[in-house]
């Protein structure tokens, strides 16, 4: 099923969001509600936070007294990672019960107040922030809550910046108009992007990148390829010896097809066709149908093996070169990518090499450009930056 994770700041319409997703089909998990269930009258996770923290934190119904236990951990460092401790298991266990419920073909929507904050981001397939304007929030927090300013600066200024939570957001929605405006964004979001998702990750269908065309260099290429390493690592754990950002979109300025190349060491093929494969596909890379290999350099020698994935997400296009650690090919990719770094003249020269070729033969772009000659020159001359400069991968 599709993991979704929605989060945004106090006040920014987070609920809104998620109630609309609920409307058009969405299995919603509400974090804050399994997390005051798990410390019910009767459960063991409250009796377990009265053995730790006394019946003080107790109110005369035998319910959780949230007040008087925030000020025991919210001002003791140790205290705050025991009651942690206590609940936070014990959410993760509800919420994965709640979802293991949900239909196979199933959108389940985690709506996590502190994503960003705990780290959450790269157990989902995708990440929605809801932003707001702080003078909005601020606003809406007095007008619907009756919370006063300070107070409602200070719940602001406890949580994630809104830098920090787009930079773990593969969506961004911004919420600063009407109620009509912000469900239309939802009602579009779940269409072109959340039901496809759904049906490729079951399906395990690559979604084919577009036509090749070059695009100005974004400067938030790192910034997408760091969410998807981090699903990646999520996914293979240690079997990832190592996770690497290369080919085009990994050289900063340089104009190349909206596509992210990621490369992942392992330590044997044989591994990657097995469970290995399994986890990358249900954490939406599947496995790219057919026999995959680079051709070596210099030419002539044996093809250099890999397995290729892609992505199941059909608003980002991913590359996914499975390759043995420290064999020819991975070293020759992050070679090439760090030479085209350092060089500005060999830079410039590969673009024009790429524009020529998407001219010449648009529907192939950058993945025709491995047999191209101009690359058996460019081995050799990133060969003798390597040796002249001490280059390691």
């Amino acid at each position: 099923m599709l993991r979704v994770g929605l989060t945004g700041g106090i006040g920014s319409g987070k609920s809104a969001v998620a109630a609309r997703l609920v409307e058009r089909g969405a299995v919603l998990i509400d974090a804050d509600r399994v997390a005051r269930e798990v410390v019910a009258p009767g459960t063991d996770g409250l009796a377990e936070i009265v053995a730790a923290f006394s019946d003080a934190v107790v109110d005369a119904d035998g319910a959780l007294d949230r007040a008087a236990l925030g000020a025991v951990v919210f001002a003791d460092e140790s205290a705050r990672r025991r009651l942690e401790a206590i609940t936070h298991p014990r959410v993760r266990a509800r919420t994965a019960e709640l979802a293991a419920a949900a239909a196979p073909d199933a959108i389940v929507v985690n709506d996590v107040p502190l994503l960003v904050e705990v780290g959450l981001a790269p157990t989902y397939h995708l990440v929605v922030v809801v932003q707001t304007a702080v003078s909005t929030r601020l606003e809406r927090l007095a007008r619907d809550r009756g919370m006063g300013r300070a107070e409602a600066e200070r719940r602001i200024a406890a949580q994630a910046d809104d830098a920090r939570r787009r930079a773990a957001a593969d969506v961004v929605l911004t919420n600063d108009g009407s109620l009509t405006a912000l469900h239309d964004a939802v009602d579009l979001l779940w269409k072109q992007r959340l039901v496809p998702y759904e049906d490729n990750l079951r399906q395990r269908r690559v979604v084919p990148p577009a036509p090749a065309e070059l695009a100005g260099a974004d400067a938030s290429w790192p910034e997408q390829y760091a969410r998807l390493a981090a699903r990646i690592q999520h996914a293979l754990g240690s079997d990832a010896l190592r996770i690497d950002h290369i080919g085009s979109t990994a050289v900063p300025g340089l104009a190349a097809q909206n596509v992210i190349d990621v490369q992942v060491a392992v330590s044997s093929l044989a591994d990657a066709d097995g469970p290995l494969a399994d986890r990358l596909a249900n954490a939406g890379f599947p496995r790219v149908p057919g026999q995959w290999w680079d051709d070596p350099r210099p030419a002539g020698r044996g093809r250099w093996e890999k397995r290729l994935h892609g992505s199941a997400d059909p608003a980002r296009s991913v590359r996914l070169h499975v390759r043995l650690a420290d064999s020819p090919g991975w070293r020759y990719a992050l070679l090439m990518r760090d030479h085209l770094r350092a060089d500005p003249d060999q830079r410039a020269a590969y673009l024009m090499f790429k524009r020529d070729l998407v001219d010449a033969a648009p529907e192939v772009g950058d993945s025709g450009t491995a047999r191209n000659p101009w690359f058996d020159e460019e081995y050799l001359r990133a060969e003798q930056w390597a040796a002249q400069t001490g280059w390691r991968p």
